[in-house]
């Protein structure tokens, strides 16, 4: 049937290709090519729904499940609460998929742990033995990752049993980190029959989302294991090659598959207006000529991209853009103040695409907080997931008690302490059968607290914790037990943490002293981090959005600001010169800075719904300017140099 005929249902055999291969009889691996905005959830939900009628009953009395790997937290809870928390479907995100694989092969983790560690000890003082000057920071950095990475050798022993939180620092010594996770999970796959098996037997199904992300070693685990088990076992893949953002993902992921393998595409952008679809069809042509297709009812939309030198005042200038596509798109919800140290009135209408989340933190004013702990690998992930035991101290317990402070909210008051303070757990009442002196101890702790605050003062966070640790009234997380300790008595310093922490993982120290730092900075921006990860903020990175849409969005290009090597949008737009680095990869049909930033800003820009501006920062705007066009990405008047 012609597709111009079909309209908006041209995509609606694809839910029945899909469903076909999950037939138990006769199961097939697929790879679905979904392109921004095509519904592939909605397409996993109805398919999913499905093979709940026909094979439910089945599943649920041979404890068997269809396993659902997504990319966020958030994206997991989405898809479990319209599966209906059924129990035939596990949803997860790929670190806590496999570490529900491994955690109970204590003995294969330590002996995977004992042969990687000396493969990297050895690939170290190779590497030392080479070094001219062993008193250079090289150098002494390699000394110390050798002798911490032998003392976890020989702590191995001592472990009884491995922990791993997927969304946490993992910096304790019986914890694995992210990136072994997925490599033991990978290598037991690929190397241990019983892991097979019993993956096999318990997932016959398995489903990732932008699959095009996932880890490379990962994906060639489960290929292995497809090709081992085929009668047994399939694998659907859910991406876009030109959504791969992460350099751990695999290349080309929908090419040299199986010639067996289902391989349906979706031509439907159910998400933007038809001038921001003609525009991502463009910025991909190059790279794989895939075009996707409008709603029917959808509106032409706009777009525009706004030039501006670097060195002036940013704020202006996104200022000045606001209100510029105000007038050009008639739409009065792209101006409103933003200021964004206005955390009050922030324009939650426009979106704010940055590259890095330092920029986001430079420009809601919580910078001095934020970087030095983003700087630390164990301490980034809870940082920007939001569970970063350390920061929740103040943001899940002081913030909202500062809040219901302000507001006189005695109720929200008294249920923060009883479900936090350690003056009244249990114990310590049945402990202290006067209870009116816990209660009297509390009432002294939380005067003392809010005296901080007395005057419109901005304590420090090394004040604030200070006060908890001395009057005892909330619990010291873990990694700031030093800290605290220390503020109480520096003289102690030395006689309270010796050997014993001493000889924890390397990076222990870089952990504290980037605490230190975050925390001599104003409680006021931990306020302003808590509203950056809450949906009140207007700012998100190009790649913390990806699988969201908004109706307006405002992507900002600004190399300079975002401090990056993996991307280059002067590269892309042809402002600066390409390395040697660059044109020898080039030479090589090797992935480039250009062809990461590229898929980056397909990603930015295929978040709009409605209207998009791009604001690009450069030292050359007529360049820029004039390979736009070149491109055929912009007509001449949706640019405008200001």
């Amino acid at each position: 049937m012609n597709s111009e005929i079909l309209g908006n249902n041209i995509d609606n055999h694809i839910d029945a290709e899909i469903y076909n291969c999950l037939k138990l009889e006769n199961p097939k691996s697929f790879f679905l090519f979904a392109g921004a905005g095509s519904g592939k959830t909605s397409s996993l939900v109805n398919v999913l729904r499905l093979f709940k009628t026909e094979y439910g009953r089945e599943f649920r009395l041979n404890r068997k499940k269809v396993a659902i790997i997504t990319y966020t937290n958030a994206a997991c809870d989405e898809i479990i609460r319209r599966l209906e928390y059924d129990s035939i479907f596990s949803v997860s995100t790929i670190h806590s998929f496999a570490w529900d694989l491994i955690r109970n092969f204590n003995q294969d983790i330590k002996n995977w742990l004992q042969i990687n560690l000396v493969s990297e000890i050895n690939k170290l003082e190779e590497e030392q033995s080479k070094s001219k000057n062993l008193q250079n920071k090289t150098s002494i950095d390699r000394a110390k990752k050798i002798e911490s990475k032998t003392r976890r050798i020989q702590y191995l022993d001592n472990v009884n049993q491995f922990t791993y939180n997927p969304n946490g620092d993992n910096i304790t010594k019986d914890s694995l980190n992210h990136s072994e996770v997925i490599s033991i999970a990978a290598d037991f796959i690929n190397t241990k029959p019983l892991m097979q098996n019993l993956l096999a037997c318990k997932f016959p199904i398995v489903l990732i989302d932008e699959s095009q992300d996932t880890k490379k070693e990962l994906i060639d685990a489960f290929f292995e294991l497809q090709k081992n088990k085929k009668k047994c076992f399939s694998i659907g893949l859910f991406g876009d090659t030109m959504q791969r953002i992460y350099s751990d993902g695999k290349e080309n992921l929908a090419h040299g598959l199986p010639e067996d393998w289902i391989k349906p595409a979706k031509q439907m952008n159910h998400r933007s207006n038809k001038r921001i679809i003609t525009l991502i069809n463009n910025i991909r042509q190059e790279v794989d000529g895939q075009k996707q297709r409008p709603r029917v009812e959808k509106g032409e939309g706009t777009i525009r991209l706004f030039i501006s030198k670097r060195g002036i005042d940013k704020q202006h200038i996104e200022d000045l853009v606001s209100q510029k596509m105000c007038a050009i798109t008639n739409d009065p919800l792209w101006y409103k103040s933003l200021d964004p140290k206005d955390l009050k009135d922030i324009n939650s209408d426009i979106k704010t695409l940055i590259l890095e989340h330092h920029m986001a933190a430079r420009r809601m004013g919580f910078l001095e907080f934020f970087e030095p702990l983003y700087k630390e690998d164990k301490l980034s992930t809870g940082l920007l997931e939001g569970s970063l035991s350390g920061a929740n101290l103040f943001t899940k317990i002081i913030l909202p008690l500062i809040d219901a402070k302000e507001t006189d909210d005695k109720f929200a008051i008294a249920r923060i302490i009883k479900k936090h303070s350690k003056f009244l757990e249990k114990e310590e009442i049945f402990k202290n059968l006067e209870q009116m002196e816990n209660i009297k101890k509390t009432r002294k702790s939380l005067g003392d607290l809010f005296k901080l605050w007395d005057g419109n003062k901005d304590p420090l966070l090394i004040e604030v914790l200070q006060n908890i640790s001395e009057s005892g009234l909330f619990p010291i997380p873990d990694s700031l037990i030093p800290i605290a300790t220390r503020t109480k008595s520096e003289q102690k310093i030395a006689d309270e943490f010796e050997a014993e922490e001493k000889d924890e993982e390397e990076n222990n120290d870089s952990i504290i002293n980037a605490w230190d730092l975050a925390l001599s900075n104003p409680f006021s921006q931990v306020r302003k981090y808590n509203n950056y990860l809450s949906e009140n903020s207007k700012f998100g990175t190009h790649q913390g959005v990806k699988g969201l849409e908004f109706p307006r969005v405002m992507v900002i290009l600004d190399d300079e600001e975002s401090r990056g090597f993996l991307f280059s949008y002067d590269k892309l737009f042809g402002s600066k010169e390409l390395s040697i680095t660059d044109k020898k990869n080039l030479q090589e049909g090797k992935e480039t800075g250009i062809d990461r930033t590229r898929r980056l800003f397909y990603v930015a820009c295929s978040r709009a719904e409605e209207s998009l501006a791009i604001v690009a920062y450069t030292d050359n705007s007529d360049i820029v300017k004039k390979n736009a066009l070149a491109f055929g990405w912009f007509s001449e008047e949706e640019i405008e140099i200001i």
